[in-house]
């Protein structure tokens, strides 16, 4: 069988892929992210190109540790108005990114790619698009304090998946995109690749 390795320390990603059946080991790859997205915005690169390129040093990193191993890697990207969103460091940014957001539109941009031995073997990206509801400061603060430090974890300061359903009125796209993952098609990889029965 096929070692795989998710190069994220996500959570909901490993648990996603293993509700699905796909047994990853879960291994970090440090990079420097914001001065990555820096550069990259600098010279011009939108949010759906950060998130693949992002994704793709992620794998890289691990793949060479892992040579025999399929790597996964994946990073999204949120963007509101051409203004992008990162995950949040406390609870104030939290509570300034979701009144941000409030009854606006944005996009989250979800990217993954698969490599071995530093070779790209597949790549995919999506998008979903959000419209958040005019919810009150008070909902907002009590919605935050329910949710705790699991806000951090995400990009935007919510999560669909739980009471973070909560701040939306409108979502058109793929559900799996929006967790973080353009999961069906990387099924369809994994099957195509041998490591799924297809």
């Amino acid at each position: 069988m096929t070692d795989i390795i998710l190069a994220s320390a996500s959570a909901a990603r490993k648990a996603m892929l293993a509700r699905a059946g796909v047994c990853v080991t879960a291994v970090p790859a440090p990079i420097d992210e914001a001065a990555c997205k820096r550069s990259l915005k600098a010279g011009g690169a939108d949010a759906a190109q950060v998130a693949d390129t992002l994704a793709e040093m992620k794998a890289i990193r691990l793949s060479r540790k892992y040579p025999n191993a399929l790597v996964i890697a994946a990073d999204q990207m949120l963007d509101c108005g051409g203004v992008w969103f990162d995950k949040p460091q406390d609870r104030d940014q939290a509570y300034a990114q979701l009144r941000a957001l409030r009854n606006k539109r944005h996009t989250l941009i979800s990217a993954a790619v698969v490599f071995k031995a530093s070779g790209r073997l597949w790549g995919a990206t999506d998008q979903a698009h959000l419209e958040m509801r005019l919810f009150t400061d008070a909902f907002l603060n009590a919605y935050l304090d329910q949710a705790g430090q699991a806000v951090l974890g995400s990009v935007g300061a919510y999560q669909l998946e739980g009471l973070g359903a909560q701040l939306f009125k409108k979502i058109d796209g793929d559900y799996f995109t929006v967790l973080g993952l353009p999961l069906l098609p990387l099924l369809g990889f994994l099957r195509d690749h041998g490591v799924l029965t297809p």
